[in-house]
This record gives structure tokens, C-alpha cells and sequence, in this order.
């Protein structure tokens, strides 16, 4: 058995467009990811939690935009839009398994920059490497069996309705359209693991920056405060962006015509935040960017 996923296929004049743009989307992703891998693996000056985290998002995220962009890049380029039973659970398990895992480390990222505000002292022995590596580890064990039995239970179902997908990739809620039979059971775990994964963490994330504002308004310093509130601007954009888009899509009620806004908001947190991450990093982060000018051969050459 096999699905047909119907991508952007109700705007068959713009195919070769969305192609490039998709293909320049996915180019900018590796690249820009790839470079904060480089830099925060070979600078000594990024040694530090913070960075070691961004290098770790970075690389999820290279994996998190390859688990669907190659191919709907395929499906644009050769118009031939079947994917098989196995391909498309496969897809899938990987698709919530990432979205987890980076669900989970922007929250230990927020963790990380509550504990660097509100208690510096201890910062270094909180958030030593030892525990910083753990709570990665953590990160990418955690979601994986429950989305694997996720998918095993939403595949385990029978589809004999249409065999055609209305969206870009093998998410949950077009292919539990296409089931047969009582789905309740199914879209009450669906909602607990997106409560568990997606709700709780961004409520975790928020609770730590109420604590963060709260201590860096007591700061007496206006440059200290503008310092401390620099360092966490980044991740908060990201965390809206992705958390938003996610929040909304998984959490929402459904109704018959929401598919074309199901590909809108999936666009956000699978292709547009992995693509933004690195321009938001490094753009607002002058560490980042001193490091990234080091990497530059010119940059280095007048320097000398």
C-alpha cells in the first residue's frame, strides 16, 4: 500500500518556483547550522554551556529540516508524489522525534540561561559539562520510544478511504483523515503526547523567563540589564517562532478545511525556524560573530 502526498499541488504553475525556493531554503539551512556547528566546536572562546547547547540545536535542527524538505524536493522536481506505507511511518517517527528533542532543549536552554541570570554563582556547578551532557542525552532519549509507539499505533489502523495526502510530509493529522473506523483513541494520545512534549516544556520555558525578567530588572546597572537581556533575546524569538506555529498546529481544534493552514503553520517550525536559527543567533550575538569573523580568510588577513 501506498500514499500520494499532494504537497502544493493545488498551484501547479508554481512548482519549478516553489523548487528553487525550497532548494535555496534547505542550502541556507545546512550551511547556516553547519558553520554554528564549526564554530562552537573549534572556538575556545564559545566553550561554554550556552554554546555547547546552540551546537546541539544547530545539528537537530540539520536533521529535523532533512527529514522532509529532500523530499518534497523530490516530489516538486519530478511531480511523482507517491511515497510508500513504510516511507511514509518512517518520516513521521523521524518528524516527532525531532520536533521533541527540540522541544526539550530549548527548554534546557531556558534552564540554562535561568540558572546563569538568577544564580551566577552557581552557575558553574550547576551547569558544568558533565550534567550539560546528560541533560542532551536526555533530550534525544526521551521522545523516542513514545513517538515510535505513537506512529506504530496510527500505522496499526486501517486506510480505505482516498490514498491522498493533503500536505507536504507524513504528519499526524492528514493521515488520521485517511483512517478507517473510531480515531478517538488515537487523537487523545495525539493531544496528551503534544500536552506532554509541546505544552509543558513552553510552560517550563515561560516560568523560567519570569524569573529571568524579574532578576534582571533588580539589576541596579542599565547596562548590566541591557547585557542580561541580550544574552536571552535570540532564544526567545526562537522559542516563539517554533512553540507558536507548533502550539497551534497540534493543540487547536480541527475542522474540514484546515489543511492548507496545516502546511502553512508545519512550514513554520520544520523549514522556516531551522532556516532563521542561525541569522538569529548570530546576528544579535557578538560572540558569535567575532567567531565567525575568525573563520574568515580576508577577515584574518587584515588582522594581520
Amino acid at each position: 500500500m501506498e500514499f500520494v502526498l499532494l504537497g502544493f499541488s493545488d498551484i501547479p504553475n508554481l512548482q519549478m518556483f516553489l523548487f528553487v525556493i525550497f532548494l535555496f531554503t534547505y542550502v541556507i539551512t545546512l550551511m547556516g547550522n553547519g558553520i554554528i556547528i564549526l564554530i562552537t566546536g573549534t572556538d575556545q572562546t564559545l566553550q561554554t554551556p550556552m554554546y555547547f547547547f546552540l551546537g546541539n540545536l544547530s545539528f537537530l535542527e540539520i536533521c529535523y529540516v532533512s527529514a522532509t524538505l529532500p523530499r518534497m524536493l523530490i516530489n516538486l522536481w519530478t511531480q511523482k508524489r507517491h511515497i510508500s506505507l513504510f516511507a511514509c511511518a518512517t518520516q513521521m517517527s523521524f518528524v516527532l522525534i525531532f520536533g521533541n528533542i527540540e522541544c526539550l532543549l530549548l527548554t534546557v536552554m531556558a534552564y540554562d540561561r535561568y540558572v546563569a541570570i538568577c544564580s551566577p554563582l552557581h552557575y558553574p556547578l550547576v551547569m558544568n559539562h558533565k550534567i550539560c551532557v546528560q541533560l542532551v542525552a536526555a533530550c534525544w532519549v526521551t521522545g523516542v520510544p513514545i513517538e515510535i509507539g505513537q506512529t506504530s499505533q496510527i500505522f496499526s489502523l486501517p486506510f480505505c478511504r482516498s490514498k491522498q495526502i493533503n500536505h507536504y510530509f507524513c504528519d499526524i493529522p492528514p493521515v488520521l483523515k485517511l483512517a478507517c473506523g473510531d480515531t478517538f483513541l488515537n487523537e487523545t494520545l495525539v493531544f496528551t503526547v503534544a500536552v506532554l512534549f509541546v505544552m509543558v516544556p513552553f510552560l517550563l520555558i515561560l516560568g523560567s523567563y519570569s524569573r529571568i525578567t524579574s532578576t534582571i530588572l533588580k539589576l541596579p546597572s542599565a547596562t548590566g540589564r541591557a547585557k542580561a537581556f541580550s544574552t536571552c533575546s535570540s532564544h526567545v524569538m526562537v522559542v516563539t517562532l517554533f512553540f507558536g506555529s507548533a502550539i497551534v498546529t497540534y493543540l487547536r481544534p480541527k475542522s474540514k478545511n484546515s489543511s492548507r493552514t496545516d502546511k502553512f503553520l508545519s512550514l513554520f517550525y520544520t523549514v522556516v525556524t531551522p532556516m532563521l536559527n542561525p541569522l538569529i543567533y548570530t546576528l544579535r550575538n557578538k560572540d558569535v560573530l567575532t567567531a565567525l569573523r575568525k573563520l574568515i580568510p580576508s577577515h584574518r588577513a587584515l588582522e594581520a
